[in-house]
This record gives C-alpha cells, sequence and structure tokens, in this order.
C-alpha cells in the first residue's frame, strides 16, 4: 500500500502474484504458537541429546565367517555435527513509551486486500472499525494500558465532517482512522494494526483456545448462538469472536462488549505470559512470522519493530493491566437519525494528559 502523508499505511505481501511496492504484511500478537514451537524445539533437543544407554546395542549374530581381529573392525563414525550457534540477540526498544492503535475491522473479506486498495484508488471499502483500542505501552514494558473508543463516537473526522468514528476506517482506511483518534485525543499515536475476524479466529485457535473468566453469562446472538456460563470459558476462534462482537444480549449494549473486549485482550496476555515465550528468542521470532499473515500494519512496523517489541515485553505482568473506556456524555441521534455515542471531551483531555504523564493507572483507580 502505497504511503500517505496523512498517516501510516497498511502493508504486507499479497498471498500470491507480485509484492505491493509500499505493502507489507505483519503482525502483532506476535506470540501466538508458543505452544506448538516450544514442543517443537524441546522433542527436538530430546532427540539429539539422548544418551548413549538409551540406544539399543547392536544384537550379535553367529555367522560362519571369522572374527575380524581388531585391525579389520569397522572404523569408527564421524564426531557429530557443532551444534548450531546461539539465535542472534534481538535488539532492546530505547525506554520510550509507544502508543498502539488497535483496529477490529469487521470485514469477512481480506482486510490487508481492502486497505491496499482504498491507499491506491481512494476509495472507500465496505468494512468498519468494529473495536478501537489505543494501547499504551509504558517505557518499562512491564505493564499494559488500554483505552478502549466506542464504535458509534460521534466525533469529527478530518476532512470528511462529523460521523460516527468507526467510519474513518470505512471512507479513508488505516491512515484516517489513525488521523481520526490523534485528533481526537490530541495523542500521537506510534504504530497502527488492524485484524479482521478470519484472522482473529485463525489467531485464537493457533493458541489453543482461550481462557476468559466470564463474569456476565449470556447467548450469542451470532453464528453459533454459543452460551456463555459464568465462570472460565474455554473459547476456540469462532466462540472467541462471537464473545467480543455481541452487544445486543445486553441491557447496555456496547458498554459491555467493550469491557467483554479488555477481559479478553488480559486473557491473551496471560496465556502468551504463562509459559515464558517472550524470553525464547528464537520462539519471539517464529511466532512474529506465523503472526504476520493476519494482521495490516503501518509501514514503519516491520516483522523486526514487532519482534523487537515483543521480547521488549518478556518482563509484562498480565495481572498490571489496566483498561479503560474513553469517556462519553451519553447517547443520542446524529442529523440523518443514526443512533450516536457523544464524546466527554474534558473527560478525553484527562485521559489522553494521564497517558502523557504516566498516570493513566492512577486516573482509573481513581
Amino acid at each position: 500500500m502505497a504511503s500517505t502523508p496523512s498517516g501510516p499505511d497498511p502493508i504486507g505481501p499479497a498471498p500470491s502474484g507480485p509484492e505491493p511496492a509500499a505493502l507489507k504484511r505483519r503482525r502483532l500478537i506476535a506470540v501466538v504458537l508458543s505452544l506448538v514451537l516450544v514442543a517443537v524445539v524441546a522433542v527436538s533437543a530430546l532427540l539429539f541429546t539422548r544418551p548413549a544407554a538409551e540406544v539399543a546395542a547392536p544384537v550379535p549374530t553367529i555367522t560362519d565367517t571369522a572374527t575380524p581381529t581388531p585391525s579389520e573392525t569397522t572404523p569408527p563414525p564421524p564426531p557429530a555435527p557443532a551444534p548450531p550457534p546461539p539465535p542472534e540477540p534481538i535488539a532492546e526498544l530505547p525506554a520510550a513509551p509507544m502508543n498502539i492503535l488497535v483496529i477490529g475491522s469487521d470485514s469477512r473479506a481480506n482486510a490487508r486486500e481492502q486497505a491496499a486498495h482504498t491507499a491506491a484508488t481512494g476509495e472507500s471499502q465496505d468494512h468498519r472499525a468494529d473495536t478501537l483500542m489505543l494501547v499504551h505501552i509504558p517505557a518499562d514494558r512491564r505493564s499494559v494500558h488500554v483505552v478502549s473508543l466506542m464504535r458509534d463516537l460521534y466525533v469529527s473526522i478530518p476532512d470528511y465532517g462529523f460521523s460516527k468514528i468507526n467510519d474513518s476506517l470505512q471512507v479513508g482506511g488505516i491512515p484516517l482512522a489513525t488521523r481520526t483518534v490523534e485528533s481526537l485525543m490530541g495523542t500521537h499515536i506510534d504504530h497502527t494494526l488492524m485484524m479482521d475476524f478470519h484472522g482473529f479466529k485463525t489467531l485464537t485457535d493457533g493458541l489453543g483456545g482461550i481462557d476468559v473468566n466470564v463474569t456476565l453469562p449470556f447467548q450469542s446472538t451470532h453464528e453459533t448462538q454459543h452460551v456463555f456460563t459464568p465462570g472460565v470459558n474455554h473459547l476456540d476462534g469462532q466462540a472467541a469472536l462471537e464473545f467480543v462482537r455481541e452487544r445486543y444480549a445486553f441491557v447496555d449494549g456496547d458498554f459491555q462488549r467493550v469491557r467483554n473486549q479488555q477481559t479478553f485482550l488480559r486473557a491473551i496476555l496471560a496465556r502468551l505470559t504463562s509459559d515464558g515465550a517472550l524470553h525464547d528468542v528464537t520462539a519471539v521470532r517464529a511466532l512474529v512470522n506465523f503472526a504476520s499473515g493476519y494482521l495490516t500494519v503501518d509501514q514503519g512496523f516491520d516483522p523486526v519493530g514487532v519482534a523487537i517489541l515483543a521480547y521488549g515485553m518478556r518482563g509484562i505482568d498480565p495481572n498490571a493491566v489496566v483498561s479503560l473506556t474513553l469517556p462519553t456524555a451519553g447517547v443520542g441521534t446524529a442529523p440523518g437519525g443514526a443512533s450516536v455515542v457523544f464524546p466527554d471531551y474534558g473527560g478525553i483531555a484527562q485521559v489522553a494528559a494521564a497517558m502523557r504523564e504516566g498516570r493513566l493507572p492512577e486516573y482509573a483507580g481513581g
């Protein structure tokens, strides 16, 4: 996807055919196939380091030939090959905070191809931002602060006018969606990544599913009408998608859906940090490569950058995830009759200031 001066462009190699000049596919949830990779490494290590005592000795056989003298014996096998060199270390990021905009596209088509089309032609595509989260990663990389934005937030979209914030993705792709959030919050966004429904399901299944603590039981109104019971539920990709998308089953609709999305994000972080995969340089690189097929990211967020960020977060405490919803000022109707959520600009300014000053946990807890 061609770079534009207005914001980051989605990039990534197409599944087939020539690669667009400025497009590269990448991916953040970098750490997804940790269990598979660690298992492969463990099995390989077992095979190559098995003690000689475990190897069956040759069984002697009776033959008519004379027993060879020591000088006639077969020469010893050559020495085992030298072990491979240790993996090249991953560089450390500068000790500075980072803001990443995470977009969940409601597209069932290929979100990367749609984003590339918007960038190349300026034509809007049939996908909106089903999920919008601004993820703030402090300089010490030991916690994550997540600010969720209501998708029906009625805001000014640069060069377009007032509309729901999720329309920004449809009319201007990732660059305009990024500019819109930056304009609303007065906050610089370092990188943007987007995932569609298919990518979300595939990555969740790649993790072997996710254990989510359901505090408000409900039955989904989506494809399988999955029933979510109180307590810990093990969710595969389809069930997880229905969990984070559901709104009609709740009295407060989108507000509970945002809470469920935050719950799911915490569950993913807990899973990814539970087995130490982020401490394994080889695992981090392999998992970034696996994930790169499902995310569309901005041009500056290549696999090297993703791996550096993932490795830099190896000391994260999954219990130190702070999540909140950007303040709103009630619901209403926009010109034209659309139901919208009005932003609380004073509250938004306070959130942005707390983020810049590293006070977001205190703000959320207060």
